[in-house]
């Protein structure tokens, strides 16, 4: 017998943004079926029209698309398996509902809302089960003629499956083992709604594996006390020899205090829990995104990838995705939860930040000079570029120490690159490397050395050197310091030569002149 094609699917529900957590369990799939050459796909679980979100859908394949996580198949990639959205296999899932009602492995139940909430007011922790089922209106209570009639009538019914008390129901779980629950504290979970005739998640999902050939279901730990259930629904539907390898995900847990990360903890601490930003189409309230947070989308899946699964202390923590899909082991992830460290998060975006190659930081620093009302080239931001990440963001400090600044996110850039475009407007005398640099006969040596600047007819980084360095050493003067002050207004920024031949010589004479009116 051949070995099993490993297909894996991500089914999320179109009732909003794709939570963070969301993103990480797809994520756990996708390198799980490219590591073993299978397939992913893409299922909409919207079988609770209640809760149907507009934009929802989108905004869910955008993500992935900006995060890089590609399916096979599903919605909007096609496949043979379709259709992928729940709500357009209403028909298929009829036949299943009516083999489980012929096999006597599901019943009608009849019950209003209002009498399932009065039987919760007379029964302490009342729950539909083996031990209520009889006292309820129901197929099992009620004549096979009068179910008829009342169907036939168009009275409102659910399904649900009959769970036999007293079993002891395994699930082989790839991370936890093998977990045992009793049938007897399972409840006779709804299968199907005539309200809208359409199934709830519990059916649809094992139907929909089934026929979709998943072999392994991938999801949270929060599914865990579902699995028992869908494991009976195997055997009564006689699909035993198909069903998929569970694998149930640690939870992510608040960054402070207990219980899982929520939107709210984004929002106290500052940082998003979506992957993109979110306008919510009823409330009109907008929530952040990693995107537009200025996150890199190689950055969030590596940061993800490590929340509940690490690849060895032999492993550096930046990995690419090919590492990441080459490495990856299911069975090695944590049993428990993984604290989300959204500070560890920007420390990963600064590492993809900084190792990006020059021309990729351009897009990003020209959206910014334009909201700062600057426009310039391709060629002259790269440029910039260059010099900041030798000079800016790596730089050596007025003690001589090798230093790196903290430029986690592009937005991070303005304040370090600004001189490169806007003048000094002021000069802060308390400053501790104006004060240091910028003495009585400053000014005076600054004027001499402006001659010098002027008479420079080559104005390049090299044409600079070679005019300026024998005057120093001629005269003794050693204007770097003070020169850096007329360009930049404090002890920052690249070689001077390099910083002048950037700006040109009218500018650079325009603000050593400024320099000189200010400070005196």
């Amino acid at each position: 017998m051949s070995e099993r094609r490993v297909r894996v699917r991500f089914a999320p529900s179109p009732t909003g943004p794709l939570h963070i957590g969301g993103v990480r369990t797809a994520l756990y799939n996708y390198l799980f079926a490219r590591q073993h050459g299978g397939d992913m796909v893409f299922r909409i679980e919207d079988t609770d029209s209640t809760r149907f979100v507009p934009g929802a859908e989108e905004y869910i394949i955008e993500a992935f698309k900006w995060l890089g996580i590609e399916f096979d198949e599903g919605v909007s990639y096609g496949g043979n398996y379709g259709p992928y959205r729940q709500s357009e296999r209403r028909d298929i899932y009829q036949k299943y509902v009516q083999q489980l009602l012929d096999a006597g492995k599901a019943y009608y139940a009849f019950d209003t809302p209002e009498e399932l909430e009065a039987k919760r007011g007379e029964v302490e922790n009342f729950q539909y089960d083996a031990s209520t089922r009889l006292t309820m209106r129901n197929s099992l209570t009620l004549p096979a003629s009068q179910v008829q009639q009342m169907i036939a009538d168009g009275e409102q019914y659910v399904v649900r499956f009959l769970v036999e008390p007293g079993r002891d129901v395994v699930v082989h779980d790839l991370i936890r083992g093998d977990v045992s629950i009793n049938s007897s504290i399972l409840d006779d979970k709804v299968l199907f709604k005539s309200a809208d005739q359409l199934p709830t998640y519990h059916l649809a999902n094992i139907v929909d594996d089934h026929l979709m050939d998943i072999s392994h279901v991938i999801r949270g730990e929060e599914w865990l006390p579902s699995a028992p259930l869908h494991v009976l629904l195997y055997e009564a539907f006689g699909w035993t020899d198909t069903m998929p390898r569970f694998a149930h995900l640690p939870l992510l847990l608040k960054p402070v205090g207990n219980g899982k990360l929520s939107k709210r903890d984004g929002d106290r601490l500052g940082f998003p829990v979506f992957p993109l930003e979110w306008h919510d189409p009823k409330s009109g309230e907008v929530s952040s995104g990693y995107r537009e947070k200025g996150y890199l989308p190689e950055a969030v899946v590596n940061f993800l990838a490590l929340l509940g699964w690490n690849p060895g202390n032999e492993h550096s923590e930046v990995l690419s995705m090919a590492e990441l899909i080459e490495l990856f082991d299911l069975e090695k992830c944590s049993r428990n939860g993984a604290r989300f460290d959204y500070i560890k998060a920007a420390w990963f975006n600064h590492q993809y930040l900084i190792s990006r190659p020059d021309a990729e930081w351009v897009p990003e620093l020209d959206r910014i000079l334009r909201a700062n009302g600057i426009e310039t080239t391709p060629e002259k931001e790269e440029d910039v570029v260059r010099m900041m990440k030798l000079k800016v963001i790596e730089y050596t400090d007025n003690e001589g120490n090798k230093k790196k600044r903290n430029v986690s996110f592009v937005s991070d850039l303005w304040p370090l690159c600004r001189f490169f475009f806007v003048a000094p407007q002021a000069f802060d005398r308390e400053d501790k490397f104006v004060r240091k640099n910028w003495k009585e006969t400053t000014a005076e040596e600054m004027k001499q050395f402006m001659r010098q600047l002027q008479e420079t007819e080559d104005f390049s980084t090299e044409g600079l050197r070679q005019k300026i360095d024998p005057w120093t050493e001629e005269t003794g003067i050693r204007p770097w310091n003070a020169w850096r002050i007329c360009l930049v207004g404090e002890g920052q920024g690249p070689d001077m030569y390099e910083l002048a031949a950037f700006l040109g010589k009218d500018e650079t004479l325009r603000r050593i002149e400024n320099a000189i009116q200010q400070l005196g």
